[in-house]
């Protein structure tokens, strides 16, 4: 028998993280996955705790307040407590989250780990409630949109927004911000041409990635000038896009990183961004595309 897929939450108990909690439930809950909530504590409080209150902790200790919280958050009567699981941890959070994660094999989606991650990271603003349920946050994103850098991982990234998009039946807003030349050689360039020129190949690679897209996702190519981040945060804030969805690049020699225009687009935008790992490999046609959630306080 096949085990269903997994979804990692890791919580701090937050405001934010009751956001994050909702948004990992309502994906959990539409694609029949497991919901791992998973919370990290502080070793020097557990120590502490032993020494000035006599109560030896324990991760059953830990866990007991971490179902509490995950009863609030979402309700007594949500059908994922079912599925739901407890996972604690003592260290630093980045390193306990991302080993469970690799220890998990079926785990699809980790939330706000992005420096090492190997699987799509879900980013959830921070004062964002969460939806109550999947339909309820496709209401509210209406569109993706997908800054493309046009290099080789950028199909990847567009053929993981269409598959969001024909489930959730959104729309899809490609993305390219054309950079300003800065070169000491400009003097003897004919600046126009070369602006004309470095358009018309974004504009037939635009065309590529959106001819390869269904129907359904009715994909519009847009092209802007400037910095990437903030062409881009403008784009996604004046289209009303409700998804970022985000390529991170990465180093034979060092894995994935999160790319500086990718962590500023974090910070720029006040709506939900989806990270994905440049090698990702995708669940089957009927699972869900891996994703976890987390706040826009990146660790």
């Amino acid at each position: 028998m096949s085990v269903p897929p997994c979804i990692l939450c890791p919580i701090d108990y937050s405001d934010a993280s009751i956001g994050a909690l909702r948004y990992a439930a309502a994906i959990a809950e539409r694609f029949g996955a497991r919901l791992v909530v998973m919370s990290v504590e502080d070793p020097l409080l557990t120590t502490a705790m032993d020494v000035g209150t006599g109560i030896y902790w324990s991760p059953d200790l830990s866990k007991g307040q971490l179902q509490e919280f995950v009863v609030e958050a979402l309700g007594p009567d949500r059908p994922i407590l079912a599925r739901c699981e407890y996972q604690v941890s003592v260290g630093k959070p980045p390193v306990e989250i991302l080993r469970d994660a690799r220890y998990r094999k079926d785990c699809e989606l980790i939330e706000r780990v992005l420096r090492e991650t190997t699987v799509p990271v879900l980013v959830t603003p921070a004062a964002d409630p969460g939806p109550a349920d999947l339909d309820a946050a496709a209401r509210k994103i209406r569109r993706i949109a997908i800054p493309v850098d046009l290099s080789p991982a950028s199909a990847h990234q567009a053929h993981i927004a269409n598959r969001i998009a024909d489930t959730l039946n959104l729309h899809v807003l490609l993305i390219h911000v054309i950079e300003p030349v800065r070169s000491r050689l400009l003097p003897g360039v004919h600046v126009a041409g070369l602006t004309a020129s470095r358009r018309a190949v974004a504009e037939d690679a635009l065309q590529q990635l959106a001819s390869e897209m269904s129907d359904r996702s009715q994909a519009e190519a847009l092209i802007a000038y400037g910095d990437p981040a903030e062409e881009a945060a403008k784009v996604v804030r004046d289209r009303g896009a409700g998804l970022v969805l985000m390529g991170l690049h990465g180093s034979p020699l060092l894995g994935p990183r999160m790319g500086s225009v990718t962590y500023r687009i974090l910070c720029l935008c006040h709506v939900p961004v989806l990270a994905v790992p440049p090698q990702w490999n995708e669940p089957a046609e009927d699972q869900p595309v891996g994703v976890t959630t987390g706040t826009t306080e990146v660790d």
